[in-house]
């Protein structure tokens, strides 16, 4: 086991080291002191290390890992694991806000509670909370799963893609478009799988699903027809309205402005998974269709 004192050596020639580690490397155990609330710990290794920290971090913990096992043996700042591709991130105390953002992959564990907006825009990264969880969370998650042992808190799963949320105890208040779906056996399978990597002894009969009503968005390919549509509420059609007559009034060019949102429609579908990736091509290419 390699042992590294942070307040001795400072942050940059850790993560610099970690950086260097590849897939045979044989300093394969790290052990973390004195971090003292850092921010950035252990960020972007791309290697099958084990990396323990012992005691609390600041922002950014763990985040775009790929391939690493990382413990912390205290609480985490905001950002938590965010952008993770794969490997483990295990935090044995409390995480603040938006842990595992736009996760791609792998596990995220919290032993103790999580803040506001956990798993937002959650890409495909499990997420296993052992205790609550705050409000806003799963906004906008488009794969993966979060399985709270806990509570919820407001607007769970506000503008929920295709991700799958499941909350043992109870949900202060769901969000837009967001639902209680049914438990199937693949959903019970999947549940104790998740909580056996978490080593949480929670029940999956214990625990009810929320999923996305599909109602916000409509994507539906019937051949050689593509049908895309988008709800936009009276509140957002009338801003969408004060928007344009500004653009105006500024002498400048509401189409130009639409060919550019189109393009921009067509640039995030790559980033997406599917069928919100799909869904983001053809409504940004039928967009321009309209708009050349």
């Amino acid at each position: 086991m390699l042992e590294f004192d942070l307040q001795e050596n400072g942050l940059r020639k850790l993560n610099s080291a970690l950086h260097d580690q590849k897939e045979n490397s044989n300093q394969t155990v790290w052990k973390i002191t004195n971090p003292k609330g850092s921010h950035a710990i252990a960020v972007g290794i791309d290697a099958p290390i084990e990396v323990n920290i012992e005691g609390s971090t600041g922002y950014y913990c763990g985040g775009m890992n790929k391939q690493a096992n990382i413990n912390v043996k205290g609480s985490v700042g905001p950002g938590v694991a965010e952008n993770m591709m794969s490997g483990k991130v295990v935090i044995d105390g409390d995480a603040s806000q938006y842990a595992g953002a736009t996760g791609h992959g792998g596990l995220l564990v919290i032993k103790g509670n999580a803040s506001s907006r956990c798993g937002i825009s959650m890409k495909g990264i499990n997420i296993v909370v052992h205790g609550n969880i705050g409000h806003m969370s799963a906004f906008m998650a488009q794969s993966g799963n979060l399985v709270v042992c806990g509570d919820a808190g407001d607007a769970l799963g506000d503008s929920l893609y295709e991700a799958k949320l499941f909350v043992r105890g109870k949900v202060k208040s769901l969000g837009a478009d967001c639902e209680k779906k049914e438990m199937r056996p693949e959903h019970l399978e999947l549940l104790e799988q998740l909580l056996s990597e978490a080593e949480c002894d929670a029940k999956p009969e214990e625990f009810t699903r929320y999923g996305s009503a599909r109602r916000l968005y409509n994507f539906d390919i019937d051949g050689k027809d593509i049908n895309v549509d988008i709800l936009r509420s009276n509140e957002k059609c009338e801003c969408v309205e004060i928007l344009e007559d500004w653009i105006e009034s500024e002498g400048l060019d509401n189409k130009r402005v639409d060919i550019i949102k189109s393009l921009i429609w067509l640039n995030m579908a790559p980033l997406h998974p599917q069928p919100i990736g799909d869904f983001l091509f053809y409504f940004g290419k039928y967009n321009l269709y309209l708009n050349l």
